[in-house]
Formats: C-alpha cells, sequence, structure tokens
C-alpha cells in the first residue's frame, strides 16, 4: 500500500488545527524558515513579514507563490533573488510537502507540491465530514445581518427574495467562519407608509359596502388589499363603516400591517429564511429610544437648528450634505429611527452590523457611516450589502414590477413555480451588486443547463455511484485504508486540489460578505468532477482504484453537500 497520512508530520498539524488551510500551512513553513535563517544570521533585520501567498494564474507556476523575499529586501538590503535563495535553502524538503521549489523573476519562490499531499488533504474532508470548510477565523466575534426588513405593506417580491437569499447566505457563511451571527428582521410599522396601508384597506372595505370612492392614486392597488378589506367584511361586517377617521385609520393599518406581516413570516419560512429577532421600529418610539439617540447626538455637539429643524453634521464624516432629525413641526425623521435603531444595536454587543439593502438605498451609506462616527464607532463595524434589482424575464419578456401599483410577482409565487432551490441558488449567482436576470424557464429546466441542477446532479451522482458499488458488494472505504498512489489521472489531481480549498472560499466569502463566491466555487468543482465522471468509470476490476476512487468522489460529495447547505439549497441523493 502507499501513503495514507498527512503530509506534514503530526506534531505540526495539531499546532495548527485551527489553520488547517493549505496555504496556511505553507505559510507555518515559510515562517519557520525565515525564523531559521534569524537565527543562524543568514538574514539580519530580525524583522518578520507579513507572508502572502497566491495561486498563480497558470499552472506551470506552481500551486502557490510568494513575494515574501521582494518585501524583504529593503529591511535586508539584499536583492530579493538572494533572500529567495536563503529562504528556499532554510525550507528543506518540507518533510514531503513539495515537489519541488523554483525562484522565479525578481524573486518570487513558486511551490510545486507532491500528489500525495494534496491527495492527503482528502482525509481532512472524511474525518470532518458535516463540518468540513467551518474556521474559526471569527471566533469570539458577535455579528447581526439585518435582511429583507420590507416594509409590512404588501407581500414579498422577487427583488426581497434576492435579498433574502443574500442575507441569509451571508449569515450562513459567516457562522462558518465562527463568527456569532444574529438574523434579524426590521419591521418598518412606524410611519406614514402604515397610514396608507390603512386608507387603502378602509377605501376598499368601503367600496365592498358598496360606497363609491375615488381611490387616490398614492394608495396601495393591488389585490391583496381588496383580499384584505374582505376578509375584514366578513369578521366585523359592517360596524366599521362609520368609525371616525382616526380611528378607523388605526384599526385597518394595525390589521393589514398584522396580516401582512404573517404572510411575510410564512412567505420566508417556504424560502428556508427564519429570523432570530423580529425588531418593531415602533418599539423604538414606544421606548423612547429615537429620543434617547437624538439627545446623545446633541451631547456630542453633533447637531445644530436651522429655521426650527435639528440637523446631523453628517458633512462633518463625509457626507455630501447635513441629515434632518427632526423636523420644524416637530416630527422625526426616518433618518432618526434610523440612529436609533442602530445605537441599539451596538447596545446589545455586537461587534458588527450587516445591513442588506436594496441598491436604490446607496445614498443612504455616507450618513449612516456618519452615524457610527458620531456614536464613536469605526465606521467599519458597519458593513451595507447593496442588492441589485432583479430582471425577471418570462417566456423571453421582462416582467414589469411596482409595489405601489400591484403589477408585481411576488416571491411565493417564484418559489411555487421554479422551486426554492433554484430560486435562491439563482439569486446567488452573481454578486449583489451587479443585474441579476432571472430566466423562469431555465431555472425549470431538468438538464444540465439549469445551473442548480448541474450542480446538485453531481452530488446525486455520487450518491448513485454507492448504490452501484453496494451492489457489487464493495463498501465505502475508511480513513487510513485507501492507497492515492492508485490516483494517478490529472483530474483525480484536480478534484483532490478543488476539495482542499473549499475551507479557504468559505473563509473568503465571510471575509467579504460574499456569498456568490460559494456558487462560483460550486459549479467549478460540479464541472470538474462531471468531466471525471465522462472520461471513465469509478468502479472498475481493480479494487484498489476503485477503492481510491470512491475516496475521492465521496470527498467530493461531502464538499457538495456542505457548500450547497451554505447557500440554503438541497442536496439531493437522487434525481
Amino acid at each position: 500500500m502507499g501513503y495514507k497520512g498527512y503530509c506534514v508530520s503530526v506534531d505540526s498539524y495539531i499546532s495548527t488545527k485551527k489553520a488547517f488551510f493549505m496555504k496556511q500551512r505553507l505559510v507555518q513553513s515559510i515562517g519557520k524558515a525565515l525564523q531559521a535563517c534569524f537565527d543562524q544570521q543568514q538574514l539580519h533585520s530580525g524583522v518578520m513579514p507579513e507572508i502572502g501567498l497566491e495561486v498563480p494564474a497558470h499552472t506551470e507556476h506552481g500551486d502557490f507563490s510568494t513575494n515574501v523575499a521582494m518585501a524583504m529586501a529593503r529591511a535586508e538590503k539584499k536583492a530579493p533573488r538572494k533572500i529567495a535563495e536563503t529562504i528556499v535553502e532554510a525550507l528543506g524538503d518540507g518533510d514531503g510537502m513539495w515537489d519541488r521549489i523554483e525562484i522565479a523573476g525578481p524573486g518570487f519562490i513558486n511551490f510545486y507540491l507532491t500528489p500525495r499531499c494534496w491527495f492527503g488533504m482528502l482525509d481532512d474532508v472524511y474525518r470532518q465530514g458535516e463540518l468540513y470548510g467551518r474556521t474559526h477565523t471569527g471566533a469570539g466575534r458577535k455579528v447581526q445581518v439585518e435582511f429583507v426588513s420590507a416594509n409590512p405593506t404588501g407581500p414579498l417580491h422577487i427583488g426581497h427574495g434576492r435579498g433574502a437569499a443574500t442575507g441569509d447566505a451571508v449569515a450562513a457563511v459567516m457562522t462558518a467562519a465562527g463568527y456569532d451571527v444574529q438574523r434579524e428582521y426590521y419591521i418598518n410599522d412606524a410611519g406614514n407608509q402604515m397610514l396608507t396601508l390603512g386608507r387603502s384597506l378602509f377605501l376598499r372595505y368601503k367600496e365592498l359596502l358598496g360606497e363609491a370612492v375615488d381611490f387616490p392614486t398614492d394608495c396601495y392597488q393591488g389585490v391583496y388589499i381588496v383580499d384584505l378589506a374582505r376578509e375584514v367584511l366578513e369578521k366585523e361586517g359592517e360596524r366599521l363603516r362609520d368609525l371616525p377617521e382616526e380611528e378607523a385609520l388605526r384599526f385597518f393599518s394595525d390589521f393589514g400591517g398584522g396580516k401582512i406581516r404573517d404572510g411575510i413570516e410564512d412567505d420566508l419560512a417556504a424560502f428556508g429564511v427564519h429570523f432570530d429577532n423580529w425588531y418593531s421600529e415602533q418599539s423604538l418610539y414606544d421606548r423612547q429610544e429615537v429620543e434617547r439617540g437624538i439627545a446623545l447626538l446633541q451631547e456630542r455637539g453633533l447637531t445644530y437648528e436651522k429655521e426650527g429643524a435639528i440637523w446631523f453634521r453628517t458633512t462633518d464624516y463625509g457626507d455630501d450634505k447635513d441629515r434632518v432629525l427632526v423636523r420644524s413641526n416637530g416630527a422625526t425623521t426616518y433618518f432618526a429611527s434610523d440612529v436609533a435603531y442602530h445605537k441599539e444595536k451596538y447596545d446589545r454587543g455586537f461587534d458588527t452590523v450587516i445591513d442588506v439593502w436594496g441598491a436604490d438605498h446607496h445614498g443612504y451609506v455616507p450618513r449612516m457611516k456618519a452615524v457610527l462616527a458620531g456614536l464613536e464607532r469605526n465606521p467599519q463595524d458597519l458593513q451595507i450589502i447593496l442588492v441589485q434589482l432583479v430582471n425577471l424575464l418570462r417566456n423571453g419578456q421582462q416582467v414589469a414590477m411596482s409595489t405601489r401599483s400591484g403589477e408585481f410577482v411576488t416571491l411565493r409565487e417564484v418559489i411555487d413555480e421554479v422551486g426554492r432551490d433554484a430560486c435562491r441558488f439563482f439569486f446567488l449567482m452573481r454578486r449583489s451588486d451587479s443585474q441579476l436576470d432571472f430566466d423562469l424557464e431555465l431555472a425549470k429546466k431538468q438538464s444540465n443547463e439549469n445551473p442548480v441542477f448541474y450542480v446538485q446532479y453531481a452530488h446525486a451522482r455520487v450518491c448513485s455511484i454507492n448504490r452501484n458499488a453496494e451492489e457489487q458488494g464493495m463498501s465505502i472505504p475508511v480513513q487510513g485504508q485507501v492507497d492515492f498512489d492508485c490516483l494517478t489521472l490529472e483530474d483525480e489531481l484536480m478534484l483532490a486540489k478543488l476539495v482542499s480549498r473549499y475551507p479557504e472560499v468559505v473563509d473568503g466569502a465571510a471575509a467579504n460578505f460574499e456569498p456568490h463566491r460559494i456558487v462560483f466555487y460550486l459549479q467549478e468543482l460540479a464541472a470538474r468532477f462531471h468531466s471525471y465522471y465522462n472520461k471513465g468509470r469509478v468502479i472498475i476490476d481493480d479494487p484498489e482504484v476503485s477503492q481510491a476512487r470512491l475516496y475521492l468522489i465521496n470527498c467530493v460529495r461531502t464538499v457538495l453537500h456542505n457548500a450547497l447547505v451554505l447557500l440554503g439549497v438541497s442536496a439531493p441523493d437522487r434525481m
């Protein structure tokens, strides 16, 4: 039997158990070599540089490359190539970690890792199973992700769906990276939009009672308003017809807002999105948090009065103009409640707050960063993810959407038509700040043209191979009983390399709040697996080769499963 263990010593592995990426193992080796060079006076600055590793664009330049020698040139007062030669000599053979190391150009150090090293990483996957890909990067950091937060004035449309998928996936990848994450929905249940909802509902109620109503254009036009009005009529009869307007609007606002919020929660549950906390904007006013937030800014000298209004000096922090907190008539602005809400978030102990907003809110970013500075927080403690519009295509034609006019396709309709998996996957296929064309016909296709089908089929295909193996009396191999020397094909090595990259992909997606990186990775891994499968059989007459291949593809299956789970997409066993 050939190699069955890790490409680094057990002691070395244990010492880096919190940093088990291949890159980090190499960084540790380079760090040890540099320290040895300092100790032996081969290098004299004694300044340990930041060791960066990149994956070269061309495979002929190795698996990893570092420019550490060039970064040290000024401190060492030596040519980078000379420094690189000293480092390479100190690195030695790496206990079988690399085939060779080359110095290129002005002083790049290129590492060519051994196949045994890459295949040895498969044992990480096998041993950790569903935990593979999880890291400790964010340990000790408390993060809140606030997303969707649609006004409870109408059903969720597909634009909200993209925000929901993005926020939920950001929370998932950050949890996988070790952060303590809370998902929150901010209910905008204060302000004029709720009065407009109540008025819309009250007028439709009167229409159902046979009254002639001049329905204003600024009221909500959707059929759902009529349905809610009919529900009120069935429950309350005609008794609400002659209520004083203020009392009627309050009743219909509360009734409509509550019903719509329940519907939003049901739709999100069908979409696989669940919140840890539903936070009422009105509660900020009820608990005088808005007043306290304004008072705090006033105490710090960050406000001024002009024409009877109270203004926040947001231009002191890079905003293009100052913002009103309290209007001249004494009414507070939405911005005032945003100040109070974000202050309260940090009062709850969150280190980082992430807001997922529609791209039309991009102008709010500077003023909210100003709020952080005014609260004496690092503006980087607030991260804003902007989500661009979704162009929904049906039979090649774009579907127009307008909540106020009622001409929109709801998120629930799209879920019912294409399924939750396709819906979530499609929403995450592009960067959130880029426009997305959602092709309904493509999302429904049961073929490799459909990106989510293509990825899920890779997982199902491995499961099918496992069933075939069991029918032939062959069990899935266990760790320590695989001869990795049997894996000689280039596709097998490339699969092992891709699998080993997964924890780093998760870490990068979490650090940059970019769940689409997981989608890109899944598509690359699925494509590589399908290519491998189509070139030959996994189970052949040679038992050792079959066992090694089964071990490899089941590691692929584990990673496909784990990555799909982060996106809220299922990993089916059969398709």
